[in-house]
């Protein structure tokens, strides 16, 4: 824990006040405390403490008093604010939201739940300082680097599951290493590949930005490691630098390229090109550079992926390494006539 963040707890109850006192301290964090949002805006306006805990009722100065006090003070207004309460009216949440409020409390609370919200503040407060330290200095947003400092990273075997169908999607994923599919899974058990991805490719920002349920089911078909980044953050970025909203309206608009193209190939290729352009595709994405051989995948699922009987593909890869386009060894297919291959597309 970094013991040099400061908190300010303002609470009117001697007991649970020197309750959260001792559960900060005890967790590293160094603390003011006071009794009343008089006395608090005094200690923050001195202090400026990392973040401010205050309860919303208290004589003197209630908690949107100094809510109030504090967003409008020139060195205060960033400071996280987290109000605790006894009160959970809809209209009080509404109202110190629409205030700056960071976030809500309610009494009585567990140990973990005060310290996850805690770190969840601290943590989007840092991403918002970077944002805005960039947009100052007019420089751009390494994607990437926001997921490495802000996600949560996670190591996935072969054959688990990042996310299922019908789930409500929580954050979106940068995948650092490893392969992931997306697919439909019948009542009956089977299943469609819709996509394939691999290193520095992002899953799951088409269902934040949409209706927020997962319609895919992503399994890992190769181990990776997956760095999921939490949706107020992603909405965050999006919102705070136009340079992210250029990236991903380019990302966006590449995968619907990408899809058209494979549905024209679909609806009007025939079988050989059909097959050709997705071995083309995989090559592209996938291909091992020190065997250059393939991604590594089961001829089910490369004619799930490409729509086509299992018998069908297995027949025109034979084909296809007769008339020497492509090379099978030990199950993995290798082209090795890249621009012969590229004709059958024409």
């Amino acid at each position: 824990m970094n013991t040099k963040k400061v908190i300010l707890i303002i609470e009117d109850h001697d007991d649970i006040r020197e309750n959260i006192v001792e559960i900060l301290e005890l967790s590293g964090y160094k603390t003011y405390n006071c009794e009343n949002g008089k006395k608090g805006y005094e200690i923050a306006i001195k202090k400026n403490p990392d973040m401010i805990i205050c309860d919303i009722m208290m004589p003197e100065m209630d908690g949107f008093a100094l809510l109030h006090l504090i967003r409008k003070g020139d060195s205060t207004r960033n400071i996280p604010f987290i109000f605790l309460t006894a009160k959970t009216e809809r209209s009080d949440f509404r109202k110190g939201m629409e205030m700056g409020a960071d976030d809500f409390i309610t009494k009585p609370f567990e140990d973990v739940e005060l310290l996850n919200a805690i770190e969840s503040r601290f943590k989007r407060s840092e991403l918002s300082e970077k944002t805005r330290d960039i947009q100052n200095n007019q420089e751009s947003i390494d994607i990437n680097q926001i997921f490495e400092e802000f996600g949560i990273s996670q190591k996935l075997a072969k054959k688990e599951v990042l996310f299922k169908e019908g789930k409500y999607a929580k954050s979106v994923y940068l995948i650092k290493k490893g392969k992931v599919k997306c697919v439909k899974i019948s009542e009956e058990g089977k299943e469609l590949i819709l996509d394939i991805y691999g290193a520095n490719d992002f899953m799951g920002y088409l269902t934040l930005l949409g209706n927020g349920i997962y319609d895919e089911t992503a399994i890992v078909i190769e181990d990776a490691d997956v760095i999921g980044l939490p949706k107020e953050e992603f909405m965050q970025l999006i919102f705070s630098d136009i340079n992210v909203a250029n990236t991903l309206i380019k990302t966006i608009a590449k995968n619907i390229k990408e899809k058209e193209d494979k549905l024209v190939i679909m609806a009007y290729g025939n079988l050989r090109k059909r097959v050709a352009k997705t071995l083309i595709e995989i090559d592209s994405k996938f291909r091992n550079i020190e065997t250059d051989a393939l991604l590594e995948i089961k001829r089910e699922e490369l004619a799930s992926y490409i729509g086509i009987a299992t018998e069908s593909l297995i027949r025109t890869i034979s084909d296809f390494k007769s008339e020497k386009l492509i090379e099978i060894k030990e199950g993995k297919i290798t082209i090795i006539n890249r621009e012969k291959l590229k004709h059958l597309l024409y």
